[in-house]
């Protein structure tokens, strides 16, 4: 079924052509990126100066769904009462992630000002001091390949850069980076968009790492001012669409959309950096440019990521399907007041009413029309929350204190692996070992993923084993 509109929107468009000049680049063409960051380009850029040409992931086949249909999508906002139909214009190109001979050349070009990605956590390679994983065998790979390329001169490293398949998103952006350097091309800002805290500082190290194996020189530029490395906190709870959604988009728009996205009314967006080349007005459309980023990083990563892990994985283990289901649980809804008021003592005393934020993402959590799986939230809990719970959990710890809150978490977590229920991890294979030890020496392998810490905390494990095993008492009757 093609996704070709029966009406077609008309543009309204400065340059006088059908569509916006690409000038930004996406890594991470996932339901997120066109709910948020296409999303706020287009509400804040009426004339349409600034048109985003995003690269997929893993697969390519929303980049060939999206270019069947012109880039265009329709974004379902759906609040408790109704939803909300918008047709989204500013993605205008769609590519195959492995296309890395179009990607260099669209960031060599002087037009191309900026780079966004949703990659998500574990797409960054990081280790959980932030820097590149030396642990990585995909990451040194592409290091070697990329040091191999960028000893070629001229036209053979242009001839090279077409064949050659790097198979990590930082592999891919050092290698336009490296093409940008090559074409003397300006500054360029990178954008990161994903649930990791300082997420701009751990890219720029990351790939400040992996150049420097690759080549000092290109190390050297990666540091300097040509490359800015925004920081960002990101929020708006973007589902899985089903395809009831693309039903109900051909009955109010009669258009036969085939990728639409379904999100909540709210969003949010802040930003910290510098933008050398220009970016769009996003503070149109409600996005914040602020000098201090991280007390809102952290509370959105505590507070909103960390309850939906605890209602993802307790909720999975209570027979519960979707986050609205999990937040009206009298149980769930006790643990997660008490993982946040754990959670609050930690953040910056300046942020406004965490009482009302609280209120409001329970609201949220509620919105039972917003079809938000908890086996979706689920994924990768090795390396998420080591980001969302984990510091909690140090922190109490440090001030003499139990962590229950945070413990309940983690048993959750621990409970739905050994329930059975199907969760993806890009730690699978250690996961797996971890599974297999018994009594204290599997969970104390499980928390070594998330946070060593943490593992060595004998009182802790004890507190987590206990939170596994009545939750598994519990799925049993």
């Amino acid at each position: 079924m093609t996704g070709t509109p029966l009406s077609r929107p008309a543009y309204t468009s400065s340059h006088g052509g059908a569509t916006p000049p690409a000038r930004m680049l996406h890594l991470g063409l996932g339901a997120f990126h066109r709910a948020h960051q296409a999303w706020y380009t287009w509400a804040s850029d009426p004339a349409q100066e600034w048109g985003i040409a995003a690269y997929t992931g893993r697969r390519p086949d929303m980049a060939q769904l999206l270019r069947g249909q012109g880039g265009l999508y329709t974004l379902i906002e759906r609040g408790p009462a109704q939803d909300r139909f918008q047709i989204i214009t500013s993605l205008v190109e769609a590519h195959d992630g492995a296309d890395l001979a179009t990607f260099c050349a669209q960031l060599s070009a002087p037009t191309t000002t900026l780079v966004t990605l949703t990659i998500s956590e574990a797409g960054y390679r990081s280790d959980r001091t932030g820097r590149a994983d030396p642990s990585d065998e995909q990451l040194w790979q592409d290091a070697a390949a990329l040091a191999d390329l960028v000893r070629l001169e001229g036209s053979r490293f242009a001839r090279e850069v077409e064949g050659s398949h790097l198979q990590t998103v930082p592999g891919r952006l050092l290698l336009g980076l490296e093409s940008r350097r090559r074409a003397e091309a300006g500054p360029v800002a990178l954008v990161s968009c994903d649930n990791v805290a300082a997420n701009g500082a751990v890219l720029g190290r990351v790939l400040a790492d992996l150049a420097m194996a690759v080549d000092p020189a290109l190390a050297e530029w990666v540091r300097s001012d040509a490359v800015s490395f925004v920081e960002t906190s990101i929020d708006r709870i973007t589902p899985a669409t089903q395809p009831a959604d693309a039903a109900a988009v051909a009955a109010v728009t009669g258009w036969r959309d085939s990728c639409p996205v379904v999100t909540e009314p709210f969003t949010d967006w802040i930003l910290s950096g510098a933008f050398p080349a220009g970016r769009p007005a996003w503070e149109e459309a409600g996005a914040r440019i602020v000098d201090r980023i991280q007390p809102f990083e952290q509370r959105k990563l505590w507070l909103l990521n960390g309850a939906h892990s605890l209602l993802a994985y307790a909720g999975l283990t209570r027979g519960h399907r979707t986050v609205g289901e999990a937040s009206v649980d009298d149980v769930l809804r006790s643990r997660v007041d008490a993982f946040w008021d754990e959670a609050v003592t930690h953040l910056d005393p300046e942020l406004p009413d965490l009482g009302a934020y609280r209120e409001q993402l329970s609201s949220r959590f509620g919105n039972s029309r917003i079809e938000h799986r908890l086996a979706q939230i689920a994924t990768d809990g090795s390396t998420k929350l080591g980001l969302r719970v984990a510091p909690v959990a140090r922190a109490e710890r440090a001030a003499g204190r139990s962590a229950e809150g945070c413990a309940f978490v983690l048993g959750s977590w621990i409970a739905a692996l050994r329930g059975g229920a199907a969760i993806a991890d890009s730690n699978a294979d250690a996961v797996a070992a971890a599974l297999r030890l018994e009594g204290p020496a599997s969970t104390r392998a499980l928390l070594r993923l998330v946070d060593p810490d943490l593992a060595d905390d004998t009182g802790f494990i004890s507190a987590v084993r206990q939170h596994t095993r009545e939750l598994a008492a519990e799925a049993t009757n």
